[in-house]
């Protein structure tokens, strides 16, 4: 048992600002190295905050839509120095990558026709492959521990890839599913998975013992607090979109980018993995804004940056304002493309922390609201495995054809090359534990490679 108690003292802002910046900087490796890295240093070092109200707070963003590591950030923020800690916590967790996301995206959009570049990405889309796959197996070992979630999970994959179900109704249709199966059959809907409590520990964190002394006001639930602060943000997350539609038109790639982004923010459960199915589907077959290899390189610059993998709609953004400039600079266009695609990403999830935290109490212990996100995690794996199968027929094969209603390969078409490279990053995931930056410069590596052996 750990013994060690909570500093006596309240970090100063800037004390906090420079934990959450440097924070921002490391935030590799997903949502799980993200978590693990807060849990280091705000549990572990800092000690500014216990270990269960760590992931009891961990608990609730895994029940909000939107990137959970941020939103986790978000809420200690907020817990610490109130709306402002909450803002300027969730902003640099974000801000350092979406700063390198951008740099890349420009430059993507002017040099991805070079035969270098080409070659590099050839072999980043094989790795994307093989993370997707490997994510496939981790949430599924988590997640389907019963003929129930597994059930589920392969519904979620028919509806999607065969049936064209839009990802966000398979999202409310496995809550529902959860929800309602819980009251009629809670031993089969028990959710099952999740975090868990981890080793139990006494450390007592700074928030907590000011919690205990009624320091912190903030915290306190106040009805007519949260319909201020509900009525404050969702002008500041809607306000500039409404006025950009009025703006500019119904049609103009800024409402469809406004518009469609900020139906994404309410509906992102399950990490990017889930949304890009989705997101893909929507961006290649119905807006035109990029091509189906190309929604697979933003997903390899995304896995190369810090802060969130959802950034990945970052490049998105991008490059439907690129491609449609609207008598703009493209560069130009591109870029506020991008600002207003994180605006329309990431307004949303101080909303659901600043109105919500308050309330977290009341979402402990309840099972139905457990079984409801057991099932949208099941569903997740489905619609993540038709994302690893949309990704594959794009990478690994030159031709697809129409199957009664949806695309299967033209097997004569199948390219090698992305084919051994993709096998070998699957190897080195799960047999050698090897990290993501490491498999996404083996593949890069290999891509230059064939370049020069042709």
């Amino acid at each position: 048992m750990d013994q060690r108690t909570a500093p006596s003292t309240v970090p100063t802002f800037g004390e906090a600002t420079r934990v959450w910046a440097k924070v921002g900087l490391l935030s590799f490796g997903g949502p799980a190295g993200q978590i693990a890295l807060m849990h280091r240093m705000l549990v572990d070092e800092k000690r500014w905050i216990g270990e269960q109200r760590f992931l009891h707070a961990l608990s609730y963003c895994m029940l909000l839509p939107g990137p959970e590591a941020q939103q986790l950030a978000t809420y200690i923020g907020w817990l610490l120095h109130g709306v402002r800690g909450g803002l300027v916590a969730g902003t640099l967790f974000v801000l350092p990558g979406a700063i390198v996301m951008l740099i890349l995206s420009g430059i993507y959009a002017l040099y991805h026709d070079i035969p270098a570049i080409t070659a590099l990405f050839l072999g980043v889309k094989a790795v994307v492959l093989a993370i997707v796959v490997e994510a496939i197996l981790r949430i599924g070992k988590r997640a389907l521990k019963n003929r129930v979630a597994v059930g589920i999970a392969v519904a979620a994959f028919i509806g999607i890839y065969i049936l064209k179900i839009p990802f966000p109704l398979i999202v409310l249709g496995a809550g529902a599913i959860g929800w309602i199966g819980h009251r009629l059959s809670p031993a089969a809907f028990a959710a099952s998975g999740g975090h868990g409590n981890g080793a139990q520990s006494d450390t007592q964190g700074l928030i907590d013992t000011l919690i205990e002394h009624g320091q912190l006001s903030h915290t306190r639930r106040s009805t007519s607090r949260a319909l201020r602060t509900l009525a404050v943000w969702l002008v500041i997350w809607l306000g500039p979109i409404l006025v950009l539609r009025l703006a500019t038109g119904a049609h103009s790639v800024w409402s469809d980018v406004g518009g469609f982004f900020s139906v994404m923010a309410v509906v992102t459960f399950g990490g990017a993995y889930a949304v890009l199915a989705y997101v893909a589907q929507a961006a290649v077959d119905g807006f035109h804004w990029l091509a189906p290899h190309e929604m697979v390189d933003g997903l390899g610059l995304a896995e190369t940056t810090p802060g969130p993998l959802i950034l990945v709609l970052q490049f998105v953004g991008f490059l439907a304002a690129f491609r449609a400039p609207g008598g703009l600079d493209p560069l130009l266009a591109g870029t506020l493309g991008a600002l207003l695609t994180l605006w329309a990403t990431f307004a949303p999830c101080f909303l659901w922390i600043f109105v919500g935290a308050p309330y977290v109490e009341a979402l402990r212990g309840n099972k139905a609201i457990s079984a409801a996100l057991a099932a949208v995690t099941a569903a997740v794996v489905g619609v993540i495995a038709n994302l690893a199968l949309w990704f594959a027929l794009h990478v690994l094969f030159h031709q697809t054809e129409d199957f009664a209603g949806f695309q299967i390969p033209v097997l004569a078409s199948l390219d090698w090359i992305p084919a051994v490279i993709a096998i070998a990053a699957m190897i080195a995931m799960l047999r050698f534990k090897s990290g993501t930056l490491p498999t996404l410069a083996f593949g890069a590596v290999a891509g230059l490679a064939t370049l020069l052996l042709h």
